[in-house]
């Protein structure tokens, strides 16, 4: 199979970051990363031209990084609820998809791609679940989900058994924090 050199304008998840040259299969980098301009051919104009505009990128890369740190920060705090129907022994009938919690996120100011969401297979039952979220190649936070059965908790709250049972602390920790 033909392989083909080519260098990375963005930082492609499982293949390499920003400014790297990396050898690919001709049909992915044809039909898939030079149209959507994520990559470029690795010529010897074209790395110097990244050369060049690597101070640039490194600027780039800081404050993104940056806005994703502060990101974190704010979304370390934050539970997704969701409601579905379920079975008795708290199977659900459909899913909670890395779509749904892209949604939530969105309804809550959060502009996240669902791509960004490592879900390794949606949730199918009821309880709490710890979704990382890839916010920057260096940054993850892990959100907190809890899918109940219909009609059991108030979409957005959490009485304070809910967060004692989530974060699995001693409950005079989390009276302190739930008064907020």
């Amino acid at each position: 199979m033909a392989h083909t050199k080519i260098l990375l304008r963005e930082d492609v998840d499982d293949l390499g970051a920003r400014g790297e040259i990396v050898r690919v299969r001709s049909g992915y980098a044809r039909n898939y990363l030079l149209p959507r301009k994520l990559a470029v051919q690795a010529t010897a104009g074209n790395v110097k031209q990244i050369e060049r505009e690597r101070a640039v990128l490194l600027k780039k890369e800081a404050g993104e990084r940056a806005t994703a740190d502060a990101q974190s920060e704010q979304m370390r705090s934050l539970v997704l609820n969701f409601e579905r129907k379920s079975g008795e022994q708290g199977a659900l009938y459909g899913s909670v998809t890395s779509m749904d919690i892209a949604e939530a996120l969105k309804e809550k100011g959060y502009e996240i791609d669902r791509h960004r969401i490592h879900l390794r297979e949606p949730l199918k039952r009821t309880g709490d679940f710890i979704v990382p979220l890839r916010l920057h190649r260096e940054v993850t936070v892990d959100l907190r989900v809890k899918v109940s059965p219909e009609g059991q908790v108030i979409v957005g709250h959490m009485t304070p058994e809910q967060e004692a049972e989530l974060t699995k602390r001693p409950e005079s920790d989390t009276a302190d924090e739930s008064a907020d």
